[in-house]
């Protein structure tokens, strides 16, 4: 005798699959809308970004033409033609190139005796908290110098302390006009051994190294003796 099929079996299972199609179409009413939005503002939002990106390598290629035809100007002696194209970029979004105006633009007034004025311009890069340390400080310490004639040795001490450590890039620069200030406040103790770090620091210019040497001598330390022997070890 033929065994008759299992009736019951294929029944659940065209109901199982009759349920699969019913839960795929009521999920894909209740949320299909929704997640073709999602797909479409994540598009919108990558293409958005892509044209903010375009045009900020653009602005960025164009600013840094401005910027070198200012650095022309100024060593042709034309300093007026520069500073027109320096304010624009004193703006600029791009924080090393906003750094790089404004201290230009310091130099300019550094040159025509106008202390005060150069020594603002200095501060608006060393107190913007958008721009790497390096600028900040390299700022701080051109600030600092403007104005190291009308300042008390202590507020130099405090300003550049931090700066004039051994390990950061400006240490000789910071550290001298901080060794001076120490010779202001009448710690020649102080000021000798700083000098004398800044005479056997390698990575420092040939010309400051001289100035520590000699400094460092009057101080009572030897700095020259020390630093042949640091290169002898």
């Amino acid at each position: 005798m033929a065994v008759p099929p299992n009736t019951d079996a294929a029944f659940l299972r065209e109901v199982d699959e009759e349920l699969r199609r019913d839960q795929l179409a009521t999920a894909w009413r209740s949320y299909g809308k929704v997640a073709i939005g999602v797909v479409v503002l994540a598009l919108l939002a990558f293409g958005g970004w892509l044209l903010w990106h375009s045009h900020q390598l653009e602005t960025a290629g164009e600013e840094g033409e401005t910027l070198s035809k200012a650095y022309e100007d100024i060593g042709g002696a034309h300093p007026d033609a520069a500073q027109g194209k320096l304010n624009t970029l004193a703006g600029s979004s791009v924080g090393g190139y906003r750094a790089l105006a404004l201290m230009s633009q310091a130099d300019i007034l550094l040159q025509k005796q106008d202390l005060r004025g150069a020594a603002a311009k200095f501060a608006q890069v060393a107190t913007d908290a958008s721009l790497g340390q390096p600028f900040r400080d390299i700022a701080l310490i051109r600030q600092t110098s403007a104005e190291f004639d009308t300042l008390k040795p202590e507020v130099v001490v405090g300003r550049l302390r931090g700066i004039a450590v051994k390990g950061n890039p400006w240490f000789g620069s910071a550290g001298e006009l901080v060794a001076i200030s120490y010779l202001r406040m009448g710690r020649r103790d102080l000021a000798g051994t700083l000098f004398g770090q800044i005479a056997r620091e390698p990575d420092i210019s040939e010309t400051l190294r001289q100035r520590a040497v000699q400094m460092a001598g009057v101080l009572g330390v030897d700095a020259v003796t020390q630093a042949k022997d640091q290169k002898s070890q």
